[in-house]
């Protein structure tokens, strides 16, 4: 089958995180016809996590390439720049404040985010309730795609930008993520002004982040009022389980984590302790290094799909450029074909280089100088990116 003209060709984006969206946005822009398909009933279905910040080289020229940069900024919170890092007894050892007219970075709620997204999008593009079963047919198309519920399409184009534990993937690669050795344990805090204002104080508008070179503590303010506080550790992946306790009994948990603790500053472990609800285990993923495949004419894939490293600024703001350069070699291409081709030649070696650099980075989140976060990948803190 000779590969077909991308505005005539059926393509489907399995994922409606932040790079499938993106992606979708731009396609239509260009007048390309695109279908999203995701495993959430609705768009409300689950919390989509908390904060992230977009940078101005990846990110922000994604939004640029949608058309959505200056709705960004109406949301977005330039004061989430901030940065402290801590030792244990809650002492600040550094301080960043950003200028007034910073705009590098901004932070903005992955739901928020999302809700931009998709509100862009023509009604209808994304299809809810598909959780992806099988891909199939001849590799030089056209696909296959079987969905849980039973039902099937056909399509020319598949991209995967279903995140670490893809569905897609396998139909290019054979990878699969492996556990870092370091794990998060998420803790919510809300109306924090009034019920936490000890907490509200030692993180101030944007981030702060503490270790012993162990286990450390990054806390984030979310807009609304909330912070997320992540609990990390170099522990076993089944550390719950294998302590006789489930994500359920945070009574157990809290137990634990204040004789992991004991030593750090009874203030610091109040980010530990007073936490509203249960944890939220989030366990480190990432791809072998390097992660590449054979060209498949019908299928790629984008974000923590191709890619999966530990949170340490790159995870959405990469899978949004990936989604911005894929959309533009299929509005520019004469074949999908060659718009995978343009399209890898560049986000392969990319996403290589940085991977090589963030091999090992999830042990930096346990070290005691400043770690340069990136708050919503698909990878914790939000855990396994949405199908």
């Amino acid at each position: 089958m000779n590969s077909p003209e991308p505005a005539r060709a059926g393509i489907s984006i399995i994922g409606a995180g932040p790079g499938g969206l993106t992606c979708a946005r731009i396609l239509q822009q260009r007048g390309i016809a695109v279908t999203v398909y995701d495993r959430d009933p609705s768009p409300d279905a689950r919390n989509q996590g908390g904060t992230l910040d977009l940078h101005a080289d990846n990110g922000q020229i994604a939004l640029r390439e949608a058309g959505l940069l200056d709705e960004f900024f109406q949301l977005a919170r330039p004061e989430g720049q901030e940065m402290r890092q801590m030792d244990p007894t809650g002492q600040i050892t550094f301080h960043k404040v950003p200028e007034t007219d910073e705009l590098f970075k901004p932070e903005i709620d992955r739901g928020q985010l999302r809700s931009l997204l998709l509100d862009s999008l023509h009604p209808g593009t994304v299809h809810w309730g598909r959780a992806l079963d099988t891909i199939s047919g001849p590799t030089d198309g056209p696909r296959q795609l079987r969905f849980a519920d039973g039902t099937t399409i056909e399509t020319d184009l598949v991209i995967g930008a279903d995140g670490a534990f893809s569905r897609v993937r396998p139909a290019v690669s054979p990878a699969v993520p492996q556990y870092t050795g370091v794990s998060f344990l998420e803790a919510w805090f809300s109306d924090v002004d009034n019920r936490h204002p000890d907490i509200a104080e030692l993180v101030g508008w944007g981030s702060a982040h503490a270790a012993d070179g162990k286990r450390g503590l990054f806390a984030q303010r979310n807009s609304g009022d909330h912070i997320r506080v992540y609990i990390i550790q170099r522990v076993p992946v089944d550390w719950i389980s294998a302590s006789g306790l489930t994500t359920n009994d945070t009574h157990g948990i809290r137990t634990v984590l204040c004789d992991e603790y004991a030593h750090w500053s009874p203030r610091m472990r109040q980010m530990i302790t007073e936490n509203d609800g249960p944890y939220v285990d989030r366990p480190l993923f990432a791809l072998p290094v390097p992660h590449t495949w054979e060209h498949n004419p019908t299928v790629t894939l984008l974000g923590d799909a191709a890619h999966l490293m530990p949170p340490l600024g790159v995870g959405v703001n990469l899978a949004m450029l990936d989604a911005s350069e894929l959309a533009l070699a299929l509005a520019n291409a004469a074949t999908v074909d060659d718009a995978i081709r343009t399209y890898e030649k560049t986000m392969l070696l990319r996403s290589t280089e940085t991977a090589k650099v963030f091999e090992h980075g999830a042990e930096h989140l346990l070290f005691t100088d400043v770690p340069d976060f990136d708050s919503d990948s698909d990878t914790p803190p939000q855990g396994p990116g949405s199908q």
